[in-house]
């Protein structure tokens, strides 16, 4: 779920500051209830039709805790190697030095993001990284890379070029600029780009299942295959949930930013 960019506060000059005033999300209150809310009718539904044998071995608190854990650490380490890969290279294609390599590096993002995450994660695991959660980790982190590197381009390129040219002026340097200047005002934005990136990262990290690399997507395909729809609806349910979970707890950090 994208939260909707900064738009710059004007002084009393009427020179944009770079600052936003922070506005409440809506969807900090509206995610958890719908999580909640949601979950439980799917469990109550599943309750009222009776779970056989084989659904409870795979629907049950061990299991599910199991695989929980496999995806938050899949989602995790998908988003770690995203950051370090789109902050840096936002930062360096926002450079005046690069604007020339800018739109190409954005469109094959782009591209990559447009591309079947199934058929990303398929291909990969018959490269030499072979299957499991090394490849499942590259082809999360290719298929999220472009909001991440989107905001932090877009969130340095919002900074007022006024206060970049008095921040020189007073003779700090081109990086300290960037450091005590630039990021700290992108900030906001570029967490806001994190936070779309993680919300992806956890609903595509249930097909990482079918390259051995575990995770939530486990049970639901252990359910396809049974051909049990209940089960089947309560693990993809618990996807959808934990999505949301992971939305409102990141949007709590992005308005926490925002408000410093």
């Amino acid at each position: 779920m994208s939260a909707p960019a900064a738009d710059p506060v004007r002084d009393g000059t009427g020179a944009a500051s770079g600052r936003s005033r922070p506005r409440f999300d809506r969807s900090l209150v509206v995610n958890p209830l719908i999580a909640v809310v949601g979950l439980g009718l799917v469990l109550l539904y599943a309750a009222s039709q009776g779970l056989d044998d084989v659904e409870r071995s795979v629907i049950n608190p061990g299991e599910l805790g199991l695989r929980l854990w496999e995806h938050l650490v899949l989602t995790g380490l998908s988003t770690l190697v995203v950051i370090v890969i789109a902050i840096p290279a936002g930062i360096a294609i926002s450079r005046p030095a690069a604007r020339r390599i800018q739109r190409p590096v954005l469109a094959f993002t782009g591209f990559m993001q447009a591309l079947p995450a199934f058929g990303v994660i398929v291909l990969l695991a018959f490269s030499p990284l072979g299957l499991g959660l090394p490849t499942a980790v590259v082809a999360l982190a290719l298929a999220a890379l472009l909001p991440v590197l989107t905001n932090t381009v877009v969130g340095l390129q919002q900074v007022d070029r006024f206060l970049i040219e008095a921040a020189r002026g007073i003779g700090l340097s081109a990086r300290q600029t960037l450091f005590k200047v630039e990021l700290p005002l992108a900030t906001p934005v570029m967490v806001a780009g994190v936070r779309v990136a993680l919300v992806l990262n956890v609903g595509t990290a249930a097909l990482a299942t079918w390259i051995g690399a575990g995770g939530l997507g486990l049970p639901i395909k252990g359910m396809l295959e049974l051909g049990r729809p209940t089960g089947t609806i309560v693990a993809a349910a618990i996807v959808a949930a934990l999505a949301l979970i992971v939305d409102w707890l990141a949007g709590l950090a992005e308005y926490a930013v925002r408000r410093s």
